[in-house]
């Protein structure tokens, strides 16, 4: 293996490009640390303030896999669910309706026909005015999944790939009506203590039940000057719907270190090759493989594989797992070399006009590849 300095010298022509103010990259091969550095700046505005190891990332989307997907294999391992039940066993205001006889496997794979994307966050603030306090409240949660249910399906279930969050917001209430808990206490009891991952979830006041208070807000790198809550955002999350839903939701919502990040997705991995048992092996490469049969899907369930062209570049090979975060995050493991990368950025930070990012994440892979694997 070659010295890193061409990664090194990438990250910093990155951040020198305006990429993302900076990043953290944390790499893991055959179980061992291998690269772990930080690049750049965490803040640009008010003032700037340096990337570090231990600096705390807004996951975005990376949620979905380390939070609400663990949780559903591990509800899957204690029997208390089955990948094929329909939404409506678990959530019973479904019951009746088209999204109702979607399967969990439906929305684990993206492919249950709910849209991308609502705006749910206007929905609730309009009904916060005329009812304060319902913003972040549980009642809430309620108001999304009657808005969810509403929704017409683009498909019926099954019957091609359409990532949403949506689905994920539905999935993140069913671990809760299954485990009896809220998704962040049963993540925290269940995943990332065992796995000693430092990760979290944070309402809009920096606390709240299930939740972590921080000691110090500067230890989280922001994000947006958010025109919609008109403040830079710091040590609450970026994504408006989950805002909305109190902070923690099955699509968004996780906060943490690259260090951390790397606890669980590790565990996947090891899990996978069979040096931990952490994971059952066998769901775990059931829950990673590309799902056949889905028109225009790359999806496993809840994880992602390479598709051409791929934000993990040209080298990880089709057996790879990974998926991306819109505030400038990523995970990517190809289990053939055990290899795995975790970059986090906020490359939305002072604003979400900026997605370079793009072109960054295949090239990156690229050069790590090329360095660690021979």
């Amino acid at each position: 293996m070659s010295q890193p300095d061409p990664i090194a010298k990438a990250m910093h022509v990155a951040v020198e490009g305006g990429v993302f103010p900076g990043a953290v990259l944390h790499v893991r091969l055959r179980g061992q640390l291998a690269f772990h550095q930080a690049f750049g700046s965490a803040a640009l505005i008010p003032a700037k303030e340096p990337a570090r190891p231990e600096t705390i990332y807004d996951l975005a989307s990376l949620t979905k896999p380390l939070a609400t997907t663990t949780a559903l294999l591990c509800l899957v391992q204690d029997g208390r669910l089955s990948v094929d039940d329909p939404l409506q066993q678990h959530v019973e205001e479904l019951k009746g309706c088209a999204i109702g006889e979607a399967t969990i496997y439906h929305l684990l794979t993206h492919s249950s026909g709910l849209p991308a994307w609502r705006p749910l966050y206007e929905r609730i603030t309009e009904e916060d005015r005329r009812t304060p306090g319902l913003l972040g409240s549980p009642a809430a949660m309620k108001l999304a999944l009657a808005l969810i249910k509403q929704e017409s399906l683009a498909t019926s279930p099954g019957a091609r790939s359409l990532y949403s969050d949506l689905g994920f917001m539905l999935l993140g209430m069913l671990v809760e009506r299954v485990s009896g808990s809220t998704l962040a206490a049963y993540c925290q009891r269940s995943i990332f203590e065992p796995m000693g991952a430092a990760l979290f979830f944070l309402g809009p006041g920096g606390t709240g039940p299930g939740r972590t208070a921080l000691p110090d807000a500067t230890l989280v790198a922001p994000t947006e000057e958010d025109p919609w809550r008109k403040r830079l955002l710091r040590a609450e999350v970026h994504d408006e719907n989950a805002y909305a839903l109190g902070g923690v939701a099955g699509h968004a919502g996780l906060f943490g270190t690259a260090a951390a990040v790397s606890a669980v997705v590790g565990q996947w991995l090891d899990s996978c090759v069979g040096r931990s048992r952490a994971l059952p092996s066998d769901l775990v490469k059931r829950f990673t493989a590309r799902q056949e049969g889905i028109a225009g899907s790359s999806w496993a369930l809840g994880w992602d594989t390479p598709s051409a062209p791929s934000s993990s570049g040209r080298r990880f090979s089709s057996a790879s797992f990974g998926h991306l975060g819109y505030a400038g995050t990523s995970i990517w493991v190809d289990p053939t070399k055990e290899l795995e990368v975790v970059l986090l950025s906020n490359r939305v930070h002072p604003t979400r006009r900026n997605d370079a990012i793009k072109q960054f994440r295949p090239l990156i892979h690229d050069l790590i590849y090329e360095e660690f694997i021979h």
